[in-house]
C-alpha cells in the first residue's frame, strides 16, 4: 500500500476518496480538507475572534491543532460537566495540549458556576444524560462567547456526527432542526455565530490525525452515552459505508448542495430574552434555566430527605 501523493510506504486508507496517505501526506490532507470547508462556505473573516469548544476529545483537539497550524489565532473552553473522572480526565488532557502549544483555555465548572452536574440534571429532568449535556453545553459556550465578544463560535462535529444528525432529523422530519444544520449558522441577537470546520473528515480521519500528530486524548467513552440513539445511527452509517464508501459524504454534502435551503427558507422561530438570564428562546423561560431550577428543586429535596 503506497501513498498517492509520494509513492512510500502508506499508514492510512482512506476508502472514499479511493487513496492511501503516508504520515506527512496524510496530515496535510486532514488540514486541506479544513481549509477547503473554511473557504468555500466563508466561515471565518479575517480578524474574527474565535472560540472553540473542547471537550478533551480526538475531534476537538485536532481541530484546535488544525487551526493553528493553518494560521488562526484559537481560544478554548472546556466544560467541566461533572461526570467523575471521566471529567476530571479530559480535563487533565484539554489543559496539557493549551499548555504545551502557548494556548488560552477556559474553564467553566458546571457544577461549581451553575451548581449541578449533568448526571443530576438528568436524574432531576427525567432526560437521558446526552440530552441533559447537550442542553447545557449549547446554552453556556453561546454564552461565554457572546459575553467574550467572540466573532464566532467554533465547534468540532466531524462527518460522522453531521450525517448521523441529519439521518435523525430527516427519520423523524423535524423541520427545525433541518433548518438549523448548516455548517454555517451566522449570529442572531444574543447567539454567536456557530461554525463546523470538520463536516469532510470522517470520526475515524480524526482520530488517526491525532494518533499521527503526537496529540494525547481522552481515549474512553462517556459513561453515560449507553442508549445514545445518534450512535446507534452511526453504527447503521457506518454499514452501510462499508459496502458503499463515501456513501457517509454523499448524503451529507446532498443534503447541504440541494436540499438545506428549502428548510432554511421557511419561517424561522420568534425569540424572545429568557425572564431570568436573558438568553434568547422561543418561551419565557429557556430550557437551561427550567433544567436548572427543576435540579435545583430535586436537589434540595434530596438534601432535605
Amino acid at each position: 500500500m503506497k501513498c498517492r501523493v509520494c509513492r512510500e510506504k502508506a499508514v492510512i486508507q482512506v476508502r472514499r476518496h479511493n487513496a492511501n496517505f503516508c504520515r506527512p501526506h496524510f496530515i496535510d490532507h486532514v488540514r486541506r480538507q479544513v481549509e477547503r470547508t473554511i473557504a468555500d462556505y466563508r466561515m471565518i473573516r479575517p480578524g474574527d475572534r474565535l472560540l472553540l469548544g473542547v471537550s478533551g476529545g480526538k475531534d476537538s483537539l485536532a481541530l484546535w491543532d488544525i487551526l493553528t497550524e493553518l494560521g488562526y489565532r484559537v481560544d478554548g473552553v472546556y466544560l467541566h460537566l461533572g461526570i467523575g473522572d471521566y471529567s476530571s480526565d479530559s480535563l487533565r488532557l484539554s489543559q496539557a495540549f493549551a499548555a504545551e502549544r502557548d494556548l488560552h483555555l477556559r474553564v467553566v465548572d458546571l457544577p461549581e458556576e451553575y451548581g449541578f452536574s449533568v448526571p443530576e440534571a438528568a436524574r432531576a429532568s427525567r432526560r437521558n444524560a446526552c440530552s441533559a449535556c447537550g442542553l447545557s453545553k449549547r446554552y453556556i459556550l453561546n454564552r461565554v462567547a457572546v459575553d467574550g465578544g467572540y466573532d464566532t463560535l467554533v465547534m468540532g462535529h466531524n462527518l460522522d456526527d453531521e450525517a448521523a444528525t441529519l439521518f435523525s432529523n430527516v427519520l423523524q422530519w423535524n423541520l427545525e432542526y433541518l433548518a438549523r444544520q448548516h455548517p454555517v449558522l451566522p449570529a442572531s441577537d444574543g447567539l454567536a455565530k456557530k461554525i463546523k470546520p470538520l463536516i469532510r473528515v470522517a470520526e475515524r480521519e480524526t482520530a488517526a490525525y491525532a494518533v499521527l500528530s503526537g496529540i494525547e486524548y481522552e481515549v474512553e467513552e462517556c459513561p453515560m452515552v449507553a442508549g445514545n440513539t445518534i450512535n446507534r445511527y452511526k453504527e447503521w452509517l457506518n454499514r452501510l459505508e462499508e459496502e458503499s464508501p463515501g456513501i457517509k459524504a454523499q448524503f451529507l454534502k446532498g443534503f447541504l448542495d440541494r436540499g438545506s435551503k428549502a428548510f432554511r427558507d421557511g419561517t424561522a422561530p420568534e425569540l424572545v430574552p429568557c425572564e431570568t438570564c436573558g438568553s434568547p428562546t422561543t418561551g419565557k423561560v429557556c430550557a437551561f434555566c427550567r433544567l436548572r431550577d427543576v435540579t435545583a428543586v430535586d436537589l434540595r429535596r434530596r438534601e432535605s430527605a
